[in-house]
């Protein structure tokens, strides 16, 4: 019995979306076959925002794309030291920007 070949994907990026949108906050929600996330660039002194990128996606898809971050920030912090986060400091509560 022979096994499968592994399937070799390409995969072509325009130049717009490989420069990239620089997000400081994102918004995550879900239904029972969805998992949404909008990613927000939210400017200092600024009170309103505009979401610049949705993800939806399935929630398989959304625990592996969690187990690849968590798999990166490990690779990263080995690399660079710990990242500090205070959960405290987040986008849209008082403080972040003083």
């Amino acid at each position: 019995m022979e096994e499968p070949q592994e399937l070799q994907v390409q995969i072509d990026i325009d130049e717009a979306v490989a420069r990239g949108n620089y997000v400081n906050l994102a918004f995550i929600s879900h239904s029972e076959t969805e998992i949404v996330m909008d990613f927000i660039f939210l400017q200092p002194q600024s009170p309103k925002s505009k979401v610049s990128t949705r993800v939806v996606t399935s929630p398989i898809h959304a625990k592996r794309l969690l187990a690849a971050l968590k798999d990166n920030i490990e690779k990263y912090e080995a690399r660079f030291g710990a990242i500090r986060a205070d959960p405290s400091q987040t986008p849209g509560k008082p403080g972040y920007f003083q």
